[in-house]
């Protein structure tokens, strides 16, 4: 029998502009509703078995999860250059697509309407990005921060962000969007984990494995259980107090 969260692959309406035949994971809560709802970016590698879980983990928190295949239209091979054109743009098809997937939930009777949005690796790009889009709390975990900061921020609805420090392509990224947060007033919780890389809240490595190697000397991804475990207890903290008592 299949656990009551596990993800399953739907079909998500589109808005304006988002992929056509638009694909996603959605994992629901075991017990009666509603839930809250929370939108989850994947990392550059796409929906694979870790993202799964990721799915799988915020449904047992208590979370309508539905996680947009971004790659719906040709898979990463195909997708990822346009994508990140997206992210550093902040608009384009992956927006709609998260936008998309925000509407879904919304729209679900078991939905009680609150909604955030999870992101990781390029993922968290897109939802520090997407904190003015209608969420009503995020979570960033080791995305690259907008260039312009202060401007793609303003007005963003609460932020959890965690990071690495051995991640040597992020250097300094969490006390730069900790203070941006602070001057323009959003609240936040920004954390750095001295001894955790890259990809840090993923439960095994991830990617293709000839690129694992080079990616743990570059940027120290991989999991790192100590600091996943306190990062998804501020997450599950941040959100409870955002989007389930918002709800």
């Amino acid at each position: 029998m299949p656990h009551p969260a596990e993800a399953q692959t739907v079909d998500i309406p589109t808005v304006q502009g988002a992929s056509p035949g638009l694909t996603g994971m959605l994992a629901v809560p075991e017990g009666p509703g509603p839930w809250p709802g929370v939108v989850m970016v994947h990392e550059a590698f796409g929906v694979n078995d870790v993202m799964r879980r990721q799915a799988r983990r915020m449904a047992d928190a208590g979370y309508l999860a539905l996680m947009p295949d971004l790659f719906t239209n040709g898979g990463a091979r195909k997708c990822l250059t346009e994508t990140f054109r997206a992210l550093a743009a902040g608009e384009g098809k992956a927006f709609a697509d998260i936008e998309s997937a925000r509407q879904s939930l919304i729209a679900r009777d078991d939905c009680t309407g609150a909604v955030g949005v999870i992101g990781f690796c390029m993922g968290g790009g897109f939802a520090l990005v997407a904190a003015t889009k209608g969420f009503a709390a995020a979570s960033a975990n080791y995305g690259r921060l907008p260039k312009d900061i202060d401007a793609a921020l303003s007005g963003a609805c609460p932020i959890v962000g965690s990071y690495g420090g051995n991640d040597k392509s992020l250097r300094g990224a969490a006390a730069r969007l900790d203070e941006s947060l602070a001057r323009l007033g959003v609240p936040h919780d920004v954390k750095e984990y001295p001894g955790a890389g890259h990809a840090f809240l993923n439960d095994e490595e991830s990617g293709p494995p000839i690129m694992r190697f080079v990616l743990t000397r570059i940027i120290g991804a991989g999991p790192n259980p100590e600091a996943a475990a306190d990062a998804w207890r501020r997450i599950d903290a941040f959100f409870a107090e955002h989007l389930t008592e918002a709800g």
